[in-house]
């Protein structure tokens, strides 16, 4: 008999990163990103929080809320391997799955209260999108959820490698200060798919209220322009 889980959203991430482009691939590649979990209004119980505070790292259960209806495929083209390699769907973290849900480990940077809000966690080195929902928050414990001497298959470090990047002064100041070391580390990764990586077409994604636009020539990721969208 086929079973089914009714999943609740118990909070949804306010993120500066507002679309799918440009969000770093992998929780904690950009660990300057910061974001905030917004808790439901029937889970803004501080009960549910009590003892959180004595963790440095959770872990996030949430919906590819942006691929729900594209279904899934058993066989995906991960982009780091140029967009032109199928790998087990299994062997991914690809969001087009049986059950779009995905899996990030994130910093607790702060609990604190907002108005109308209740208790809200700031974290940093989230991957998700602005507005993804979240279904569970569950602590980290190092010494059992970290396996320092696990393989990677073919998740190779690739993922992690940084291009330099040439960003204009004049463009720059258009970003608050408090955000630029996490633009400057987003697109240092390179958000291009990888079958693209050999060309130097224009690109932009929105970040912080602001389109944000470059390309890549020489191994240099190039901003021409900060606009609003």
């Amino acid at each position: 008999m086929e079973e089914s889980l009714q999943l609740q959203v118990i909070a949804r991430i306010r993120s500066d990163f507002t679309s799918k482009f440009g969000i770093p691939r992998q929780s904690n590649l950009v660990p300057e990103q910061e974001a905030v979990i917004v808790f439901e209004p029937m889970y803004r119980d501080e009960n549910a929080l009590r003892g959180l505070e004595g963790f440095s790292h959770l872990w996030l259960l949430w919906g590819f809320s942006e691929v729900r209806q594209a279904g899934w495929s058993p066989m995906v083209k991960p982009p780091k391997l140029g967009g032109n390699k199928r790998m087990g769907v299994f062997a991914t973290r690809s969001p087009f799955r049986p059950n779009p849900i995905g899996l990030s480990s994130v910093r607790l940077v702060r609990m604190e209260k907002r108005p109308n809000l209740g208790t809200v966690l700031v974290v940093a080195g989230a991957d998700l999108m602005d507005g993804s929902p979240i279904y569970d928050i569950k602590p980290y414990l190092s010494f059992t959820d970290s396996h320092p001497d696990a393989r990677n298959g073919f998740a190779t470090d690739h993922a992690a490698e940084r291009l330099p990047v040439e960003f204009p002064p004049e463009l720059l100041s258009r970003i608050p200060a408090e955000k630029r070391p996490a633009l400057l580390s987003s697109l240092a990764l390179d958000p291009r798919p990888g079958y693209l990586m050999g060309r130097s077409d224009p690109y932009g994604f929105p970040f912080a209220g602001k389109d944000v636009r470059f390309y890549v020539e020489d191994g240099v990721v190039k901003v021409f322009d900060v606009v609003e969208p």
